[in-house]
């Protein structure tokens, strides 16, 4: 009866050394996945006067498959530094204070109207460039 208890008693370490190694593993692990997810993050810095989007995380029932969630532009007002970030929105007139994970930078695109002019002007001058003159074109026929 004696040897039967040392015998479990033995079981019982292997089994809580096969447990505590299990744990230590599992913990390096999510270290490790932690680390390689973090280095993929890339921080947002915003500053007062920046023009930022801010995104609409409301279920609806048909949003549409082309709407976007994004709703903006609006400035930011006040930066937080626990990553919360203050807007206000021309559109509402009002300002509120926004998670800094739903707010990413907006970029103005200005495209002047004479630039497209000009550059539908390149296409047609090229486009008469290629034509032969009337000249070379009877001439080279006549004979």
């Amino acid at each position: 009866m004696h040897q039967a208890g040392d015998k479990r008693k033995l079981q019982l370490n292997d089994l809580e050394e096969l447990w505590h190694d299990a744990y230590e593993n599992a913990k390096l692990y999510k270290e490790r996945t932690k680390a390689y997810h973090d280095k993929l993050l890339v921080r947002k810095e915003f500053h007062d006067g920046q023009k930022v989007l801010i995104y609409n995380s409301r279920l609806r029932l048909l949003p549409g498959k082309h709407k976007s969630r994004w709703f903006g532009p609006c400035m930011v007002t006040k930066v937080f530094p626990h990553g919360a970030v203050e807007v206000y929105s021309p559109q509402k007139c009002q300002s509120f204070k926004v998670n800094g994970h739903r707010v990413k930078p907006y970029i103005e695109v200005n495209f002047a109207p004479r630039d497209r002019d000009l550059a539908s002007q390149d296409l047609a001058l090229q486009a008469v460039q290629y034509v032969a003159p009337p000249s070379e074109a009877s001439s080279s026929g006549q004979q």
